[in-house]
């Protein structure tokens, strides 16, 4: 499976990563990349993430990475990411494209 990030999900874990800059660089650094090793993980266990609890469908799905929610959308050939929250954040419905 190929792994598509959207550009909300790129702005989102750039705006994240910028913030936890502002304490220590290395920190955001070292969250940057335990973003991407999981995500990678779902290249071959699409499935491993759960489903998002306020929206209940099968093809969309978060994993939970420390106090962030990456939630994805499994398509036949494509994983795309499409946000990445903070877990306390409401998850609006314009962040997943559905209404």
């Amino acid at each position: 499976m190929k792994i598509l990030w959207s550009p909300l999900a790129v702005e989102r874990l750039g705006e994240i990563s910028d913030y936890i800059a502002q304490d220590s660089p290395l920190a955001a650094e070292r969250w940057v990349h335990s973003i991407f090793d999981r995500v990678e993980q779902i290249k071959d266990f699409s499935k491993s993430g759960r489903s998002v609890p306020e929206i209940k469908r099968k093809d969309i799905r978060e994993l939970i990475i420390a106090n962030h929610r990456i939630i994805y959308r499994i398509e036949p050939k494509v994983i795309s990411i499409l946000t990445v929250r903070h877990c306390r954040q409401i998850l609006p419905d314009e962040d997943i494209n559905i209404a």
